[in-house]
C-alpha cells in the first residue's frame, strides 16, 4: 500500500451524514520481487523444453533416412533436455535462496502453514470458490491458501522428485565416481533398477503436466473472476485490486 495517498484516493464509507470516516483506498501493493518473477518465467520455458524433449526420448521419432552418422537429431533432443534440466535445477536452487532472503511472500510456496487450523479453514474456502460454491471470493496479497497448498504437493515437491530421479539417471552416462553418481546414484538401486526410474521419472512428467494445466487455467480464471491481477502480478510484481471492499 502506498504510504502517501491523494485527497481522491479516500473513500467516505459513512453516507448517513452524521459521521464521516475516511478509509484508505488499497490500490497496489508490491508482491514479487524481480528474482522471483525471473525464476517463475525462466522455469516456465525450461519446463515446456524438458516435457517436449522427455516425450520424444521415452518415444523416439521414427528412423531418419540416410547414414547414422549423418543424423544427430536424437543427440540435439537429448542436449537440450540436459540443458533445461541443467537451468531448472539451478533456478531451483536461486529459488530456495530467495526464499531466506527475500520479503515473506517468497516463502509462501515452500512453508504453508500447515499447523494454522484458521489457515485450513481459508483452503477451505477457496476450494468452495473454485468449485463456483461461494459467491464473492477474499483478497489476498500474496498466493491464496489453497495455491500455496496446490503449489507445494504438486511443483514443490514433484520438481524435487524429477531433479532427483533425473539427475540419478544422467548419473548412468556420467559413470561411477561423477558427482552426479556421488549425490544420485543410490537413487536406482532404490527403485530397484533403471528401467524403474525410467518409469517413474516419466510418470513424474504427466504429474507436473497435469499441474500446469490446473495452473493455467486457475491463473486466467483468477485474473477474470477474482478481486485482484493475477497474471501481469507475475510480469509486474505488482498485485492490482479491482475493488475497495473488505478482504
Amino acid at each position: 500500500m502506498s504510504t502517501s495517498v491523494k485527497r481522491k484516493d479516500l473513500t467516505d464509507n459513512n453516507h448517513s451524514g452524521e459521521e464521516k470516516v475516511i478509509t484508505r483506498r488499497q490500490t497496489a501493493v508490491y508482491v514479487y520481487e524481480a528474482p522471483v518473477r525471473l525464476w517463475h518465467w525462466v522455469t516456465v520455458f525450461s519446463i515446456i523444453t524438458l516435457c517436449i524433449t522427455g516425450y520424444f526420448i521415452g518415444q523416439p521419432l521414427p528412423t531418419l533416412p540416410g547414414e547414422a552418422s549423418d543424423n544427430f537429431l536424437m543427440g540435439y533432443i537429448r542436449f537440450a533436455h540436459f540443458a533445461a534440466a541443467y537451468i531448472v535445477t539451478i533456478g531451483f536452487i536461486g529459488r530456495l535462496y530467495w526464499a531466506l532472503v527475500g520479503n515473506h511472500h517468497s516463502r509462501e510456496l515452500f512453508f504453508p502453514k500447515f499447523f494454522v487450523k484458521a489457515w485450513w479453514k481459508e483452503v477451505w474456502h477457496e476450494m468452495r470458490w473454485y468449485l463456483f460454491m461461494e459467491k464473492t471470493p477474499k483478497k489476498y496479497i500474496g498466493h491464496n491458501p489453497l495455491a500455496q497448498l496446490g503449489m507445494f504437493f504438486f511443483f514443490i515437491l514433484g520438481m524435487i522428485f524429477m531433479i532427483v530421479t533425473g539427475f540419478a539417471l544422467y548419473s548412468e552416462g556420467a559413470g561411477q565416481g561423477s558427482w552426479q553418481d556421488t549425490l544420485f546414484g543410490w537413487v536406482i538401486p532404490l527403485f530397484g533398477q533403471s528401467q524403474d526410474v525410467h518409469t517413474w521419472h516419466r510418470l513424474g512428467m504427466w504429474y507436473l503436466i497435469t499441474f500446469i494445466m490446473i495452473h493455467v487455467y486457475v491463473a486466467i480464471r483468477e485474473d477474470i473472476m477474482s478481486r485482484q491481477s493475477l497474471i501481469s502480478t507475475m510480469i509486474s510484481g505488482w498485485r492490482m485490486f479491482k475493488d475497495d471492499k473488505p478482504d
